[in-house]
């Protein structure tokens, strides 16, 4: 399995994912290319090279018209940030500003959702991207929704509502597609610490729509004083990640560190890293329950049930039970996930007064569908891998399918399809 890891022990803004993304690429300077050609208007990537405590990475920097849009804000480092402006990740500046809203509107006008999804449908990447892009703002648009109480309709974005905060977005969505990973990990997130300044006043971090986002999501603070995690790094982790945790046991491939502009005791950075996991387990269940006093049919419509239901394996064993009786064992594998729902399912097609549970590891094969070519047209194919095999099978209704059409057996498809190699 292709694993993706994010190290977020400094947390996470949109730039700093973009840039430890591109170093996972064996050419970073054509994928910038295709950045620049995504048709974002105005928009420019530039990557640079940057070192923080020792370690080489990259940085990102976006300019809009020819201006990066942050560069007019900086005017020193007090201990707020100004959230409403703020874009690139809190360790490049901190910011204080007593300029009211309509001063800076010229530069960074506040953009709805709807402006958004015009912006996005016009651009020139897959329809993937664009649906991420836009799951992504969405899962913005909620989170202000909910922190300043109004409608999802009535949001207009500040700290992501900028033309560079559409291509942070827009080009961690088209890394991810290109880099193609099985599955996304990423570490706790350190959110920061202290307060924030935006439109609304000054704010704890992390910032309401921050927090919100992150909700069920491992995250702590400490102490560096400054916003860690923006509310678009937020995002794109809640988006793409499904695992918080540790980095598991993996065959690491590359390592991509993406910098933030300031400098820390610590290395201001996002560590990505992208390998292999051959050997898979999962934890499940078994439950099982004798009875001896239901028909053949009813047995089979129970299992049916529970297969339906989400079961990976139902079975039945002969067993001799009490009075010598003849009985059915009943014998269900399932996920954690789904053990409560069957246990249901058990007590409501089964005439058992218990069930028991035994909890179990399973180790499996990475599986997955193929199709190829083959002289009988397209077909689909079985791949299994991990510990140090790998199994390949055509399906067999597949194979079915054309013996029928031809009036062959199977075995004779399957000698022709295997005669090819």
């Amino acid at each position: 399995m292709r694993i993706l890891y994010f190290e977020c022990s400094m947390g996470a803004a949109g730039d700093m994912l973009t840039a430890a993304l591109t170093e996972l690429l064996p050419d970073q300077g054509k994928f910038i290319e295709k950045l620049n050609s995504a048709g974002i208007p105005g928009v420019v990537y530039t990557a640079e090279k940057a070192v923080k405590c020792g370690i080489t990475g990259t940085r990102i920097r976006v300019t809009v018209n020819g201006e990066e849009e942050d560069e007019h804000l900086h005017h020193g480092h007090g201990h707020h940030h100004d959230h409403e402006h703020e874009h690139h990740h809190g360790h490049e500046h901190e910011h204080h500003h007593d300029h009211d809203h309509e001063h800076h509107h010229g530069h960074h006008h506040h953009t709805s959702l709807h402006d958004i999804e015009h912006i996005v449908s016009h651009m020139n990447v897959s329809d993937k991207v664009k649906s991420d892009v836009l799951a992504v703002y969405r899962l913005i648009a909620e989170a202000e929704s909910c922190a300043h109480g109004r409608p999802v309709e009535e949001i207009h974005f500040h700290e992501v509502g900028t033309m560079d905060a559409v291509a942070d977005v827009t080009a961690v969505c088209m890394l991810i597609e290109a880099l193609a990973p099985d599955k996304i990990i990423a570490s706790p997130v350190h959110v920061g610490s202290g307060s924030v300044r935006c439109a609304h006043g000054i704010l704890p971090v992390p910032a309401p729509a921050t927090a919100h986002i992150l909700k069920g999501v491992p995250i702590y603070g400490g102490s560096i004083d400054g916003e860690l995690c923006t509310p678009t790094g937020a995002a794109l982790l809640r988006h793409f990640v499904s695992e918080f945790g540790d980095m598991p046991i993996m065959s690491i491939d590359a390592v991509g560190y993406g910098m933030g502009a300031k400098d820390f005791e610590r290395a201001n950075c996002v560590r990505a890293m992208l390998g292999e996991t051959e050997d898979k387990t999962q934890q499940m269940y078994e439950l099982s329950c004798n009875v001896d006093d239901m028909t053949a049919e009813d047995i089979a419509f129970a299992c049916s049930e529970l297969l339906n239901a989400g079961a990976n394996e139902v079975f039945t064993e002969a067993v001799g039970m009490k009075k010598s009786r003849s009985g059915i064992l009943i014998k269900v594998i399932c996920s954690e996930e789904k053990r409560s729902e069957l246990v249901r399912l058990i007590f409501r097609h089964t005439s058992t007064l218990g069930i028991r549970e035994m909890p179990f590891r399973r180790y499996v094969l990475e599986r997955s569908v193929v199709t190829e070519e083959t002289p009988f047209g397209t077909l689909r194919k079985k791949v299994s891998a991990g510990y140090g095999v790998r199994r390949e099978k055509y399906e067999h209704d597949d194979m079915e399918r054309i013996a029928s059409e031809r009036g062959i057996s199977i075995e004779q498809v399957r000698g022709e399809l295997l005669g090819r190699k």
